[in-house]
């Protein structure tokens, strides 16, 4: 009994102590990034890129609702002037299952010209995404599309990669997975901070694919392995 209640208490304890580093690691990106979050198109800041991130994807190709609503975000954005680029950003690591066409495939049906859309095959992570379009297309500044909860973490990883980065609010309805979304969201600060200490660095960069250039040279998926 008394083994069983030391592994108890410690168990209590790693938890609390968890706990407490996410709440810190929420509330230290909070702060940092709260004044560049803005809730309208009107009130967000003109740059050069909209960046969207991948989401779930249905089995039929169709994006879920948190998807949908990011890319609805970047659209509004490029209609209103605020834009000239969609660098549609997420997990196309197996041919199988493919976030980021099928976030382009939207952006185009939508009538956006395909020289400014890019697709960045290997955003397997917020922080993949970030250093690379930093790297591989060259980002100095953008606009990130993503729901409130994950806005923070994103800016923090941009402006981390060099990126002048501020976010438009995506959400655009209720959804059912927020609570655990936001929850998530905790642990992921935690990581996010960790991977940036230890200089820990997206999974592929490969060719440059400037943002200034043409869309179309990023059809393919040389960048991501099988």
């Amino acid at each position: 009994m008394d083994t069983f209640r030391r592994a108890a208490l410690w168990a209590l304890s790693l938890a609390f102590v968890c706990v407490v580093l996410a709440f810190a690691a929420r509330n230290f990106i909070e702060a940092a990034e709260r004044d560049r979050i803005f809730p309208k198109v009107a009130l967000v800041p003109k740059r050069r890129t909209a960046i969207v991130l991948g989401a779930r994807v249905y089995p039929d190709g169709t994006p879920s609702p948190i998807l949908a609503d990011r890319v609805a975000c970047a659209l509004e954005l490029y209609r209103a002037h605020k834009v000239e680029r969609i660098l549609v950003s997420g997990d196309h690591r197996k041919s199988h299952y493919d976030e980021v066409n099928a976030m382009a495939t939207a952006v185009l049906r939508a009538g956006i010209d395909e020289r400014a859309v890019f697709r960045d095959h290997a955003g397997f992570r917020t922080l993949d995404t970030m250093q690379r379009a930093s790297i591989v297309f060259e980002v100095h500044d953008a606009i990130v599309c993503t729901q409130r909860f994950h806005l923070p973490r994103s800016l923090y990883l941009a402006r981390s990669f060099g990126i002048d980065a501020v976010g438009l609010v995506a959400d655009r309805r209720a959804y059912p997975s927020a609570l655990h979304s936001a929850l998530r969201e905790g642990v992921a600060d935690v990581t996010a901070l960790f991977d940036l200490a230890l200089g820990r660095s997206a999974h592929f960069l490969g060719a440059h694919h400037p943002i200034t250039g043409d869309g179309r040279s990023t059809l393919d998926r040389k960048d991501v392995e099988e």
